[in-house]
């Protein structure tokens, strides 16, 4: 799986607490590179403290999301967080607007967790 740097949300990103992720996609730069895509969500670190975390894709017209909607989400519970490991693999869904980002919903007291979020051209399904 080849990973394109302009293509990641979050690599190795602390998650401690509800947060969006750390880059956002243009797909305005990015031309065509989101087309017919795979998003993959790994636990980069062992979570502690939470009880439930929701990946969720978001698309916007602005940069900034103010006004944003979500494409997709999932839910991991804390039997899902144990050590590093693939949680997620899907396919980009349709819909997506100029920009998307990742954003993590946090239940609990998190006192470490990393998470890395990244759109391939493929993946080993």
């Amino acid at each position: 799986m080849l990973i394109d740097s302009t293509l990641v949300l979050s690599d190795k990103q602390a998650i401690t607490a509800s947060c969006a992720s750390e880059h956002i996609i243009d797909q305005g730069s990015a031309g065509d590179a989101c087309m017919h895509a795979v998003v993959v969500a790994q636990a980069a670190e062992e979570f502690v403290g939470v009880s439930e975390l929701k990946v969720s894709l978001q698309t916007s017209d602005q940069a900034d999301f103010e006004v944003c909607q979500e494409l997709a989400s999932v839910s991991f519970g804390e039997a899902d967080l144990k050590g590093k490991q693939t949680l997620l693999k899907m396919v980009l869904p349709l819909g997506a607007k100029r920009y998307i980002r990742g954003y993590y919903h946090v239940t609990g007291t998190a006192t470490a967790g990393k998470v890395s979020l990244f759109v391939t051209d493929c993946s080993d399904m």
